[in-house]
């Protein structure tokens, strides 16, 4: 180490060595690239979840863990806002399903009402037409039999049935439903005024006629010109099973041998019954008249199907 000169001798001071000047220290501004960053992690939520930690910096950093109730209280105002509107969409939405249901049977029923108008309309238009030969004054009776109605079951109730009217006699028809006559014959001495079926427990005012609004009274008479009294002759009485009072709802419990009554205004006759017929809506020779005093009680079959009629015959017992 001598040889290489890096011993120095004990007797000679170690060579001076110079200090580098002290320069005072200036304070430095800080920059981004100098600050210390950190992670804060905040406290969780009510739901459960972290939120995530994002770097700050010192001097920058702004926690709002000093105000964590302030938070929970907008957030609890918010989950009620959104809920609070969640139920008013859902009013909304089963208001709009409500009002389209509502339309939807308002146009159904007006597109009903209209088209029964229309055909009404047709049917008087077409009774208007004149034809080349004179049409004959057609009764009602004279091609189906009294009381036919649709069942009260239907979607249009207890109606007259236009079904049983032949298609080319139906404006006839419908003629006579919608324009009744204005007047019905006085009642005279002979004149039946009343049916007592005891079995039945029936006792109630014979109207004179067989039409819609006769039969919404109670028991129609066909207006044959017969009477109790004579010595021949059919008397046709027809009543509804079920509507307008059910009158002849249990016409069909009549068997030979059963007895009713008519009565006048000056005595009351008693027949008795010889059979029950099921027949169809247009067998009117039912109602022809007959070389013997009879009676003959009509009504629609089966009840509230009415696609029948049933036929109580009877003969008068004075014979």
């Amino acid at each position: 180490m001598e040889r290489q000169g890096r011993v120095i001798p004990a007797s000679e001071p170690p060579p001076a060595v110079a200090e580098p000047a002290v320069t005072p220290a200036t304070p430095r501004q800080p920059d981004s690239a100098t600050l210390v960053s950190r992670t804060v992690t905040l406290p969780e939520t009510s739901l459960g979840e972290k939120r995530l930690a994002v770097p700050v910096f010192e001097d920058d950093a702004v926690i709002d863990i000093a105000q964590p109730n302030a938070k929970k209280q907008r957030q609890i105002w918010r989950r009620f806002v959104d809920r609070a509107l969640f139920a008013v969409e859902m009013l909304a939405v089963v208001g709009l399903v409500f009002l389209g249901v509502q339309m939807v049977e308002d146009i159904g029923r007006l597109e009903r009402e209209t088209a029964s108008a229309q055909a009404q309309a047709e049917e008087i238009r077409r009774a208007g037409i004149p034809t080349p030969t004179a049409t004959p004054q057609l009764e009602i009776s004279q091609f189906v039999l009294p009381s036919g109605h649709t069942p009260p079951t239907g979607p249009d109730g207890g109606q007259f049935n236009f079904d049983e009217i032949p298609e080319h006699l139906r404006s006839l028809a419908y003629q006579q439903i919608v324009q009744p006559p204005i007047s019905r014959p006085e009642p005279t001495d002979d004149t039946p005024i009343a049916l007592i079926i005891p079995k039945l427990n029936i006792n109630h005012t014979i109207i004179q006629g067989v039409d819609w609004q006769a039969l919404q009274q109670g028991i129609g008479m066909l207006p044959n010109g017969v009477t109790p009294s004579a010595d021949e002759g059919n008397i046709v009485l027809a009543a509804h099973n079920d509507i307008y009072g059910e009158i002849f709802r249990y016409l069909d419990q009549l068997v030979p041998g059963d007895k009713f009554q008519i009565q006048t205004r000056t005595g009351v006759y008693t027949y008795t019954v010889t059979g029950t017929l099921i027949v169809e809506p247009t067998a009117v020779e039912v109602m022809d008249p007959t070389e013997r005093p009879t009676a003959t009680l009509i009504s629609c079959y089966p009840y509230r199907v009415n696609n029948k009629r049933i036929v109580v015959q009877a003969e008068r017992d004075d014979l």
